[in-house]
């Protein structure tokens, strides 16, 4: 049995599928965040218990991204635009490597998606995360 064909990943399908991920990531930070404020009595205003929540909600999306990724390979935004993430043999990817691919690609947003915006200058069109984590996103063709 062969494995289905699979596509090269353009820039713009994979910013759709973040902007969809950002959705279901957002309603977890508001609970988090509403557990901090009944904690702590009311909105975390910096100090250490800021930087503890900040560290929490980034926590939160890598949970979500790489147990999203570890499950089947895609978040729910990446369903949306038939994306996987896999090892570089097609395989599902080690959990370390998806905790590596959220962390570049963290920082890579920070610097305003410089690490997203490397793909046009790679000769394979990969992501600074993809390359550094040994993973990569595939589109997958229509069912």
């Amino acid at each position: 049995m062969t494995s289905p064909q699979r596509f090269p990943t353009r820039i713009g399908w994979r910013l759709l599928a973040l902007l969809y991920d950002f959705f279901p990531v957002l309603a977890l930070w508001f609970i988090a965040a509403g557990i901090f404020t009944l904690a702590h009595g009311d909105a975390v205003r910096g100090g250490w218990l800021g930087w503890l929540e900040f560290v929490v909600l980034w926590l939160i999306a890598g949970l979500y991204a790489v147990l999203s990724w570890r499950r089947g390979g895609q978040t729910i935004g990446m369903r949306a635009w038939r994306l996987r993430v896999s090892d570089v043999a097609g395989q599902p990817a080690h959990t370390r490597a998806l905790w590596l691919r959220f962390a570049i690609g963290s920082v890579s947003l920070l610097a305003l998606g410089l690490g997203v915006w490397w793909a046009w200058l790679d000769r394979e069109g990969l992501t600074l995360h993809d390359r550094f984590s040994n993973t990569r996103m595939t589109r997958l063709p229509k069912a």
